[in-house]
């Protein structure tokens, strides 16, 4: 048929449906009109399973009151409330906003809190409550918006927590009650340029005047210029610097300087630059800005003196004489940006996972027969496999996290070494599960998982940074093996059992897998763990041993081993998750809160097992065996089903803090709402 025929023809049709269509009365009920979809409250589609207040208390571990207050602060101003849809208010920052926008309204939230003494003991009050109740508090402030808890995050921690920790009681009486008070500002210029993790190589350069007792800070070539600085751009009027600090024509390697960046009015300092970073793809809440140091003249008493210092005669004198060891000492207080990092990644998730989880429980698609409602998306064992095992991880994690924050904030010197592998190794794991959960969750919100109020999408560009601040995640992978390493070294040299990092279990025989274990079974589950610790461990030691051995010096052999750091530093935090939901697990007497814990400890297992190809790789498990897991992934996501509500109520993210397709999504998007906002 030509052209013209398809057309005509077109055209014919198109007039006798017209005519037909013109024949049908206003009123004619040849028009019938469907029943249109109602929205099904979550509550409708799910069963009550234990009690939600103590498995959120289990979640939370401490500070419950802490967090109710802080969420009621922000409640109460209109500087955190985003949208109103009826009688139901949410709370999140616009992102939608300009830069600068974005970047003033960070401002005034924080001066709302300091207006209100929310920051009084931050940094004076030294107990481990005050610690943990400020961490309840940055949580919750993560919560409304990331922004405002990296502003305040490198104001209090990285800034006053140099100040603190680096620094000795001059520094303290000088500089922390003002840091609370915000009569200083702070920012921590560490990254450059030419270098982020590897802060040994700075290139910033200080050097001592003895005549004016003053150090004089350089930025000798564009790679040196300070990046990414958090505050730096608009607000901050104090940085701690970074550099390598040149004595005598020797490099005594980095250390750390106060130097004041701004006046109090607002104006650049003499001998410093400042440029702003510009926009971001997330944070733009927080004015990053890059710093160049031009013979900028700082008095003697600004360098941050715990671990080493200079005489007015210009001596250097410290009691660790090792460069290593110094090096080491002076990073270990450094540590409080990967703790909280780990922390709020959890949050995110669950953040996200209480969105999507809830849409789901409440959104239909298909029916699977003439006649038959549709099938609620959560009821489609593929929309189980993609949400339930991630709500078992960030479960299992929450656990790991408390128990981080317990060791940390409580703290001796003895722990340092576990304090940093368990940081490196947890800042990794959970921001790298926050991200592929966030994906998820938006790609299982179909559309509105794209749109901003909606949350899940966004959080993604916020929370993206987190795999690359405070160290970026392979490296942080490779610190935690190179750590085991070392140990499995000193041990085998030394002749002395394994102590500490939880690799006691090395001391024992290797356990043995069954053809016919249960995976559900505590002592299959622990020991199919720390057999892939150990043996990972093992064939680490070995290949690297093996590359010494044909002339490779052992950092390059180290380096060459990449792939097997990498699954090593993965088996330890895995493992030591594990441990963590066992642990809180055995404290309960038998009850249903006990019941739903054991479930989700045995999809995390199944979980983890059945994406790491490691347990296939090196034969840990037999190829039946890895089938009859996988197959144990789908059994254990239809038995969590019916207590999927009350397990995302028990995350205690407040109702405000979500989206609205948490909640009525059809009435979130009427007309008569459209209405009411213009």
């Amino acid at each position: 048929m030509e052209a013209g025929q398809v057309s005509s023809a077109a055209t014919r049709r198109a007039l006798v449906l017209t005519g037909h269509l013109k024949e049908i009365d206003k009123g004619s009920s040849l028009v019938v009109r469907q029943p249109c979809l109602e929205y099904s409250p979550p509550e409708l589609n799910s069963e009550p399973a234990f009690d939600i207040e103590l498995m959120q208390g289990l979640l939370d571990g401490h500070d419950a009151q802490t967090r109710t207050f802080i969420f009621n602060l922000m409640s109460e101003s209109d500087l955190f409330v985003s949208r109103r849809v009826g009688r139901r208010v949410f709370l999140g920052a616009d992102y939608n906003q300009p830069m600068e926008v974005q970047r003033e309204l960070t401002m005034k939230r924080i001066q709302y809190f300091l207006d209100r003494g929310v920051f009084r003991g931050w940094l004076t009050d030294d107990r481990p409550q005050s610690a943990l109740r400020m961490a309840a508090m940055f949580e919750y402030i993560g919560l409304f918006d990331h922004s405002l808890a990296i502003k305040l995050g490198v104001h209090f921690h990285l800034w006053g927590g140099s100040v603190k920790y680096l620094g000795s009681k001059r520094h303290h009486d000088k500089w922390l009650m003002p840091t609370e008070e915000f009569s200083v500002i702070g920012c921590f210029a560490m990254t450059e340029l030419g270098h982020g993790s590897n802060v040994r190589g700075i290139e910033t350069i200080t050097v001592y005047d003895p005549s004016t007792q003053e150090f004089v800070i350089n930025t000798p070539c564009e790679s040196a210029q300070k990046y990414w600085i958090g505050g730096a751009a608009m607000h901050a009027t104090h940085t701690v610097v970074f550099s390598q600090l040149h004595m005598n024509g020797k490099n005594e390697g980095v250390h750390a300087f106060i130097a004041e960046i701004r006046s109090p009015d607002g104006r650049i300092c003499p001998g410093v630059r400042i440029a702003d970073c510009g926009h971001k793809i997330g944070l733009n809440g927080v004015d990053n800005g890059r710093i160049w140091f031009d013979n900028k003249r700082v008095p003697r008493e600004n360098l941050l003196n715990s671990v080493a210092d200079v005489t007015p005669d210009g001596r250097y004198v410290s009691n660790i004489t090792d460069a290593d060891q110094r090096f080491g000492a002076f990073m270990a207080p450094l540590t409080s940006g990967r703790v909280t990092i780990a922390v709020s990644a959890v949050y995110q998730s669950k953040v996200g996972l209480a969105t999507a989880l809830r849409y789901a429980l409440s959104r239909r698609a298909f029916s699977l027969s003439p006649n038959e409602p549709e099938v609620l998306l959560l009821d489609y064992p593929s929309h189980q496999h993609r949400l339930i095992p991630l709500l078992a991880k960030s479960y299992a994690m929450s656990f790991a996290a408390c128990d981080l924050k317990r060791i940390y904030y409580n703290r001796k010197p003895e722990h340092a070494k576990i304090i940093h592998v368990l940081s490196s190794g947890y800042k990794a794991m959970f921001s790298w599960h926050n991200l592929k959960t966030l994906q998820e969750c938006r790609e299982a919100c179909g559309g509105q998982g794209l749109k901003s109020e909606n949350k899940v999408g966004q959080l993604k560009a916020e929370y993206d940074v987190q795999l690359t601040f405070e160290g970026d995640n392979n490296v942080l992978m490779q610190q935690v093996s190179k750590a085991l390493l070392g140990d499995f070294f000193t041990s085998q040299k030394k002749q002395q059992p394994m102590k500490g990092l939880g690799l006691e279990h090395m001391n024992e025989p290797p356990p043995t897998i069954g053809t016919n274990a249960n995976v559900r079974d505590v002592k299959f589950q622990l020991a199919l763990f720390r057999l892939r610790e150990r043996d990972l461990l093992v064939k680490l030691a070995q290949q690297v041993r093996e590359l010494v051995s044909k002339g490779s010096t052992m950092a390059n052999a180290t380096l060459a081993s990449y792939q097997l750091a990498e699954d090593l530093g993965r088996a330890f935090s895995e493992r030591s998750v594990l441990e963590s939901i066992l642990s809180v697990e055995n404290s309960l007497a038998p009850s249903p809160e006990k019941t739903i814990l054991g479930l989700l400890r045995s999809l995390f297992v199944a979980t983890t097992v059945d994406e790491d190809p490691v347990f296939l790789r090196h034969s840990y498990l037999s190829p039946d065996q890895a089938l009859s897991i996988q197959k144990e992934v789908a059994s254990l996501c239809r038995e969590i089903r019916p207590f999927i509500l009350s397990l995302v109520d028990a995350f205690g993210i407040p109702a405000p803090f979500l989206g609205p397709i948490a909640f009525d999504w059809i009435a979130a998007n009427s007309w008569d709402l459209e209405e009411a906002r213009s």
